[in-house]
């Protein structure tokens, strides 16, 4: 148990209801001569529906642990999305609620970490950053100016992000996970 300010975003509580909820943001409020609060914004790992909830600075909550295994994304099968643990060797099948919205990047051959509740797996987390290859994006134009400097560039996954006027259709660029925003072009190995 812990105390309701030291609730950090990304940390999973357990409610009085017995769900598990992720921390998406987290703000502790001092209204003067008033008690301190903390508003939370929660994401449910079972539906992956968002509530707010603000807990009294005096409450204790139930930090849940998970165990956390790294797995590769093999391929999708119908609605099912099949990992392999690399150490064991073992494939496990999820689905789209457990994935949440990691879905977007799944790319077979990378390396996700599963988070497992009491043997259970309850969501996946995918890398800080990857790799995408630019489907699609306008060419280059000569003397565009700086404040036209970003165009929009969509991914192999489906994704839009804005990238850099000299980034062509087929590069391979670098993207962060936790924002979708393009970091890099990736230099050719």
């Amino acid at each position: 148990m812990i105390d309701a300010t030291q609730i950090r975003k990304g940390i999973i509580i357990k409610m009085a209801d017995g769900q598990l909820y992720r921390v998406q943001e987290m703000q502790l409020i001092t209204p003067g001569r008033w008690k301190a609060m903390v508003q939370t914004k929660l994401r449910s790992l079972k539906d992956n529906t968002v509530r707010d909830y603000r807990f009294r600075s005096e409450e204790r909550v139930e930090q849940a642990f998970m165990d956390q295994v790294e797995m590769e994304f093999l391929y999708q099968s119908g609605d099912d999305y099949i990992f392999m643990n690399h150490t064991s060797y073992d494939q496990v099948s999820l689905t789209a609620d457990v994935i949440g919205e990691a879905v977007k990047y799944l790319i077979p051959n990378v390396i996700f970490t599963i988070e497992n509740f009491e043997g259970k797996p309850v969501s996946i987390v995918p890398p800080i950053t990857i790799d995408l290859k630019v489907t699609h994006t306008e060419p280059f134009l000569k003397g565009a100016t700086a404040s036209a400097s970003y165009k929009p560039a969509t991914l192999e996954n489906g994704m839009v992000v804005t990238v850099p006027p000299f980034i062509k259709e087929g590069d391979v660029v670098k993207v962060d996970t936790r924002d979708d925003k393009y970091l890099e072009r990736v230099k050719n190995a």
